[in-house]
């Protein structure tokens, strides 16, 4: 019989419209052959709902005007089951295709949990480390890999005395947020103000941290015990830094896939990156984000834990790269788990 795979798409996150793209993308590789596919919207107030209709209608956002029913969690966790309709549906796996808060920052993975439904992907903790930049940082470099210097405020009024312990140029960081979303460079102490009323609109805690300088470089990792990485990409800028609208638009920037390194340049990376996504317990997959300077040093910025999921996005591309289509790596993926 086929497995039952519950696709998670939407959330109440500032990144509910990126969700809908990836899980768009998912929804048409998916070998429906070989799994049925249980597509579980999560409307931008927190509703979920089985959705039943097209993906045009995810990716236009008006798939939960129709072809819908309510979901609700059965909390027995010897049925691992979603309750739907008044029927409870058996799930063998929960493939969480949501970016930000509300998604991958371990809450739904912990609900996941206590209902007994295997979840594909990072568990409740790793997502939680990874989605609090601070914490991620301080575990990272503890393990003897650097970072870039910063400082973690809750106080806006704290802002002044950060900047004068930090050499500009510095990005201004809510601590808990993705795609980034509330994140600003700022030259110049004026600057930092605006940058921090924006940041801790989205976040309690705000982190400013000293640019790095160098180019970004993505890595994808895939597995729980025997790591399998992509090949190394490279982020080249003409201004600025890679911000939502970049990331999304790419209207000055590049992306380079491979990454403009040599090959020893890139098994570097790639054994950094495994080493980063283990300190962090990670697993199933993620995108391990860091900088390499001019002078050949590796420094660690994030860790995707659920990352863009497009046909053009990074993470994909890069496991492309090594000859995996976009349908074998999610059936990889899929299949570390059943």
């Amino acid at each position: 019989m086929k497995k039952t795979i519950a696709v998670i798409f939407g959330g109440r996150s500032t990144e509910y419209s990126v969700s809908l793209q990836s899980a768009c993308s998912v929804l048409k590789e998916i070998n429906q052959e070989k799994y049925h596919i249980l597509p579980i919207g999560i409307t931008e107030n927190g509703k979920w709902y089985h959705y039943t209709g097209d993906t045009d209608s995810i990716e236009n956002n008006t798939w939960f005007t129709h072809d819908i029913s309510p979901v609700l969690f059965n909390p027995d966790p010897e049925k691992h089951c979603l309750i739907i309709d008044d029927k409870e549906i058996q799930v063998d796996a929960m493939l969480p295709i949501l970016h930000g808060i509300n998604g991958e920052d371990g809450t739904v993975q912990g609900m996941a949990g206590v209902c007994g439904i295997p979840i594909i992907g990072c568990g409740i903790l790793s997502s939680a480390l990874c989605m609090d930049k601070a914490r991620a940082h301080d575990l990272v470099s503890h393990a003897g890999i650097p970072c870039a210097k910063s400082i973690v405020i809750h106080h806006i009024c704290e802002g002044k005395k950060a900047c004068s312990d930090l050499t500009f140029p510095v990005f201004v960081k809510p601590v808990r947020a993705g795609s980034s979303i509330g994140i600003h460079r700022c030259t110049t102490e004026d600057e930092v103000l605006p940058a921090l009323k924006e940041a801790f609109a989205i976040d309690s805690q705000v982190i400013l941290e000293e640019e790095i300088k160098g180019f970004e470089v993505g890595c994808a990792v895939m597995g729980n015990e025997k790591l399998v990485v992509g090949r190394v990409d490279e982020i080249e800028l003409s201004h600025g830094f890679f911000d939502f609208e970049e990331k999304y638009t790419l209207k000055t920037s590049r992306i380079h896939m491979p990454a403009r390194i040599t090959e020893q340049e890139e098994k570097t990376i790639q054994d950094t990156a495994k080493q980063i996504y283990s300190i962090l317990g990670c697993s199933g997959f993620a995108r391990v984000d860091m900088f390499y300077t001019p002078k050949k040093q590796i420094f660690f910025n994030e860790v995707n834990t659920i990352p863009g999921f497009t046909s053009h996005s990074r993470y994909p591309n890069m496991m492309k790269g090594t000859g995996l289509s976009f349908a074998e790596m999610l059936d990889r993926i899929i299949g570390l788990y059943l």
